[in-house]
């Protein structure tokens, strides 16, 4: 089977790996293009673009996936089969229709729930225990086509969007070549989804890492979890943006008796952990973070640095 393979990212890389390493045909594999990166904003490749120059396939990098070159340049390859995974673009139909055996994608979540660009994200921020992986056949409608299998992953709650995607696609590549084969056996299912249970997990902003303290300890966690590692949990610390990478939640005898009166107020300070932070419902210990022009550090060696008592409030 001809398969044409479609992929930015670091997670999508290990799904066209684990193509490669078992043996499939994959004829050619289109990423986007090379985007500035670091200091120097030197152009640099996907990662999917450097497994595949590794492997000595043919890589397209096109920037309109609507263009009518793009449905021609599809064309060229005679595809079967079409995987794609965390590629950044939608597939008109002109190019749906271009494989024997349709298109699929690999999805990090259970559809119906979140669909969209920011599923990990969405099910860490909503409290979930448990997300999954779903490969479909994708359709017009965004993670409208139906299902061909699902695969559950739990989550732990210190899990964070890297961690958690991390499982997820590890679980995606098995997934994938599962389904790959009940393709060719022609057993694969086609589960229709229920429209009616569908969520969405539209994609993130900066300003979607801004901290309320007055939420709950527990949707702060999530808050902070969910933007690790983009774009970041923030609150604001003397006039400084400061970033928050690691907390987790508080005794709660320790609640009763400590008993904050302000969200955001520093409650308590832990030795060589870092500070309890007042909510607007339980308490918080932030253990990493970085101000703003800084390196990520525990957060104590915050309080030692800047001189921050029990009493101070965030945001200051």
């Amino acid at each position: 089977m001809q398969i044409l393979f479609m992929g930015t990212p670091d997670h999508a890389a290990g799904i066209l790996q684990a193509l490669l390493d078992a043996q499939e045909n994959v004829a050619a594999v289109i990423t986007q293009p090379d985007r500035p990166k670091g200091r120097g904003q030197k152009l640099s490749p996907s990662p999917v673009k450097l497994v595949a120059m590794n492997r000595h396939l043919p890589v397209e990098q096109p920037e309109k996936a609507k263009d009518p070159a793009f449905v021609s340049m599809v064309n060229s390859y005679s595809p079967e089969l079409i995987v794609a995974a965390a590629y950044g673009k939608i597939l008109p139909k002109a190019v749906l229709d271009i494989p024997k055996y349709g298109c699929i994608n690999v999805h990090a979540s259970l559809l119906p729930k979140y669909r969209g660009a920011a599923p990990i994200q969405w099910a860490i921020l909503n409290g979930e225990i448990e997300t999954g992986i779903t490969i479909m056949q994708m359709a017009e409608e965004l993670d409208a086509g139906d299902i061909i299998l699902q695969k559950k992953v739990p989550i732990d709650i210190n899990d964070n969007t890297a961690t958690l995607g991390n499982k997820l696609f590890e679980v995606g590549q098995s997934a994938l070549l599962e389904a790959i084969d009940q393709i060719k056996s022609g057993k694969a299912r086609r589960i229709p989804q229920k429209a009616s249970e569908a969520t969405f997990a539209p994609s993130l902003s900066k300003e979607s890492g801004e901290i309320d303290w007055k939420k709950k300890a527990l949707e702060i966690h999530n808050r902070i979890r969910a933007m690790n590692p983009w774009p970041g949990a923030h609150t604001f610390f003397r006039k400084k943006r400061m970033l928050i990478w690691g907390s987790c939640a508080v005794e709660t005898q320790r609640i009763a008796s400590l008993r904050a009166p302000a969200p955001g107020r520093v409650m308590e300070i832990v030795k060589n952990k870092g500070l309890v932070i007042a909510t607007g419902d339980g308490l918080l210990l932030l253990t990493e973070v970085q101000l703003e022009g800084g390196k990520r550090m525990n957060a104590y060696n915050l309080v030692i640095g800047h001189k921050i008592k029990v009493g101070d409030i965030l945001p200051s």
